[in-house]
C-alpha cells in the first residue's frame, strides 16, 4: 500500500533501468478498479516493466494481476502500522489539509489532485470509513493488515514475491538480488518523507 517505501522502491527500479509505468495514468485507472473491470488495468501493464502505487497497491489488484502475469515479480512494501497510519494522515493533510488536522470528507471532496472529486472518489474506493470520519485509524488499519495478510499467504510459497520494509537494514540489498541487479547503494533512498516517516 502507499505510504509504505513505494516512492523509494520507484526510485531504485528506475535507476535499475526498468520503464515505470505512468502513476498519472495508473491513477485515473480507480474508476475500474471500483467496477471490478481488471482488463483495463491489465492492458495498462502491457506499457511498461514495473509498477507502483494505485492501482497496484490497492487490495486485490495483485490478485487478477497474478492471474495475468504469474511468472512477474510482485514486491510487497510493509511498515509498521502506527508509522503507517501516522504517515498517511500526515501526507493526507498537507496535501489536502491545513497541514496539521486529517482531512475532512469535504477537504477530500474539494481537493483538485488529478480533478476535482478524484481524492473522495479513490479513498471511498478503498477505505469505506464512515464518511464523517474518512481516517478512522481502527478501520484503515484493519483493512492495511488485511491486505498484508493475504498477500503474504497467498505467495507464502512462490519464489517470484519479495516482502521487504525499506526502513530495515538489508532490504536493498534483499531486493537487488530478487532482481538479480548489483547493488548502487548500501540502503535505499529515502524519498517522499513526510514529519512521520
Amino acid at each position: 500500500m502507499n505510504k509504505t517505501g513505494t516512492t523509494s522502491v520507484e526510485h531504485v527500479l528506475k535507476e535499475f533501468g526498468y520503464a515505470l509505468g505512468d502513476q498519472a495514468q495508473g491513477e485515473l485507472l480507480i474508476d475500474d478498479y471500483k467496477k471490478n473491470d481488471w482488463k483495463s488495468i491489465i492492458r495498462f501493464c502491457q506499457n511498461a516493466e514495473a509498477f507502483q502505487d494505485l492501482p497496484f497497491s490497492l487490495p486485490y489488484t495483485w490478485l487478477f494481476l497474478y492471474d495475468a502475469f504469474p511468472d512477474a515479480k510482485f514486491i510487497l512494501t510493509i511498515r509498521d502500522e502506527e508509522k503507517w497510519y501516522q504517515s498517511i494522515c500526515s501526507f493526507h493533510s498537507k496535501l489536502f489539509s491545513d497541514g496539521i488536522q486529517v482531512p475532512t470528507k469535504e477537504d477530500l471532496q474539494k481537493a483538485t489532485y488529478r480533478y476535482k472529486g478524484f481524492t473522495w472518489k479513490s479513498h471511498r474506493a478503498v477505505w469505506k470509513t464512515p464518511e464523517n470520519d474518512p481516517y478512522n485509524k481502527k478501520i484503515l488499519a484493519a483493512i492495511y493488515n488485511r491486505h498484508n495478510e493475504d498477500v503474504l499467504y497467498f505467495f507464502k510459497d512462490k519464489l517470484n514475491f519479495l516482502c521487504i520494509d525499506v526502513s530495515e537494514k538489508g532490504s536493498y540489498s534483499q531486493l537487488a538480488d530478487f532482481l538479480n541487479k548489483q547493488p548502487l547503494h548500501a540502503v535505499f533512498p529515502h524519498l517522499n518523507k513526510t514529519n512521520n516517516d
